[in-house]
């Protein structure tokens, strides 16, 4: 057929191939980054495409004690990982009694809960600021955390909506028969087979926040409180007068490797997660 070699069309060759030269851009860069983290700011600026002659791991050790690295990174999971969890325990519910549990105006409610995602956070941020201020949660992490919880349960309960619709109705018949109330149904047989889709919308939202920048300047202005991207801008805004450039590529590896193993390690739960919940029975 006109338009095709083999199997594929020629706009199907071309996206192809404009992915593969995306994702191995991403990747030369990547290790581009950490090749000149292990270097000396000698080498650095020296030849700035040549291989570390010895690894300068004190790099690392440099922006994680002296840098104060270290802290911000606990900062970041003492923001996220609460944030992650109780977006899941009010999620999850949600998602669940909407995609399956009918009740008046169900479709009105699922459509506000969508219309959530559209609206811009970066419009939210003044009136943000006044009701943290009001509450004394300005230069708390809790005050933050709120906010994530806030401004992400919508894009969550979108995600899992999907899932749950394509869960057997079947399961929950049966749980009925066996005299397994709505409560328990949820808890023992439908909250494990969307485990698919938890950990789908645990990885997106915990990569999402644990990048989140904005919303973290607005709100924490003391510096022992900075999670790592207000650290690493911080870090940045100082480095460049002194011209070590190693010590912050070392930051920004150490601020990059945890959502990339995390990618790597669940990277097919997450696919699965996603894609069952793109289809309908």
């Amino acid at each position: 057929m006109a338009g095709r070699i083999g199997k594929l069309t020629w706009w199907e060759i071309f996206a192809r191939a404009l992915l593969y030269l995306w994702c191995g851009f991403s990747i030369f860069v990547f290790l581009w980054v950490i090749n000149s983290s292990l270097k000396t700011n000698r080498e650095f600026f020296t030849d700035i495409w040549a291989l570390f002659s010895t690894p300068q791991t004190a790099n690392y050790e440099k922006v994680w004690v002296t840098y104060q690295l270290g802290r911000y990174f606990i900062n970041s999971l003492l923001l996220v990982l609460p944030s992650v969890l109780a977006l899941l325990a009010i999620s999850a519910p949600a998602a669940y009694v909407l995609a399956r549990i009918p009740f008046p105006f169900r479709e009105g409610l699922t459509r506000i809960v969508s219309f959530g995602m559209g609206i811009p956070y970066q419009l939210l941020l003044v009136p943000l600021f006044f009701l943290l201020f009001r509450l004394g949660l300005i230069n708390n992490l809790l005050g933050l955390i709120l906010v994530y919880v806030a401004l992400s349960v919508p894009f969550t309960v979108f995600l899992l909506l999907g899932y749950f619709r394509t869960l057997p109705r079947t399961l929950e018949e049966a749980a009925e028969i066996d005299g397994c109330g709505p409560i328990r149904t949820f808890f023992q047989i439908m909250l494990p087979l969307a485990r698919n889709g938890l950990v789908a919308a645990a990885v997106l939202n915990f990569v999402g926040l644990w990048n989140e920048f904005l919303l973290a300047l607005t709100f924490l202005n003391r510096q022992s409180l900075y999670p790592l991207s207000r650290g690493l801008y911080a870090l940045q805004g100082s480095l460049q007068y002194t011209g070590d450039w190693v010590s912050l590529f070392a930051a920004f590896t150490l601020v990059v490797i945890p959502t990339f193993l995390l990618f790597i390690l669940l990277s097919r739960t997450i696919v699965a997660g996603m894609t069952m919940g793109a289809v309908k029975e």
